[in-house]
């Protein structure tokens, strides 16, 4: 097994607050899947250019697990207070350890990312990381869910699990009490980003647009 070292800086990063996007998103939620009353204690939003990114590396090999880094900023709405993150950059990982039913991170490629960080996204936080499941569906193994809790034990780090063959993904999230479910996914919200079609193609996720707002006569 490859060495574990802590994938964050060792200051930790100040939230700072923000509008939380909702109104310039389209919602993706699972449509099947366990009936829970569980709330993740983040909201998930993503923009077309780094759905578009993870997506096509997770077509780059589809006999072997792939996997990669999301970045971007966490926030909380200045309103509400509610917790959110904006994924907006994704980076398939190097020097990795893989196979059709596995995935590791050596310590070269958790170098890489300290280094590619600093170089080109000293503004950006590590969110999570995602990787694949050919044929195998949208879950947590027990090793994935090992290596999220020890590589990304903040509350607001997640994790995506890509089933390229079928077009399926899901974010897993932590709850309240830190616990995450490894059989329980969930959607996200697409920045839309001014633009006027979506790009998510995830057969197991449905959307609505959101009604326009009518101004009183």
């Amino acid at each position: 097994m490859s060495a574990i070292i802590r994938l964050l800086p060792d200051e930790e990063m100040e939230t700072t607050t923000s509008r939380i996007p909702t109104h310039r998103a389209l919602h993706w939620r699972p449509k099947t899947g366990p009936q829970t009353s569980s709330q993740p204690v983040v909201s998930v939003f993503v923009t077309p250019k780094a759905f578009t990114r993870f997506c096509a590396h997770a077509h780059s090999d589809l006999e072997n697990e792939v996997g990669g880094w999301l970045l971007g900023k966490q926030r909380l709405d200045k309103n509400t207070g509610e917790h959110f993150i904006v994924i907006d950059t994704a980076i398939p990982a190097r020097h990795t350890l893989q196979g059709s039913a596995f995935l590791t991170f050596t310590q070269d490629s958790q170098v890489e990312l300290h280094r590619h960080l600093q170089d080109n996204h000293p503004d950006k936080e590590l969110l999570g990381w995602f990787h694949t499941h050919p044929r195998m569906g949208v879950f947590l193994s027990a090793y994935d869910t090992f290596l999220h809790n020890h590589f990304f034990p903040e509350m607001w780090q997640v994790a995506l699990v890509i089933e390229p063959f079928s077009r399926c993904g899901g974010f897993f999230i932590r709850q309240q009490d830190g616990w995450m479910d490894p059989r329980q996914y969930f959607g996200f919200h697409e920045l839309m980003m001014d633009r006027k079609r979506s790009v998510v193609h995830w057969r197991n996720m449905t959307t609505r647009r959101p009604p326009k707002n009518r101004s009183k006569k």
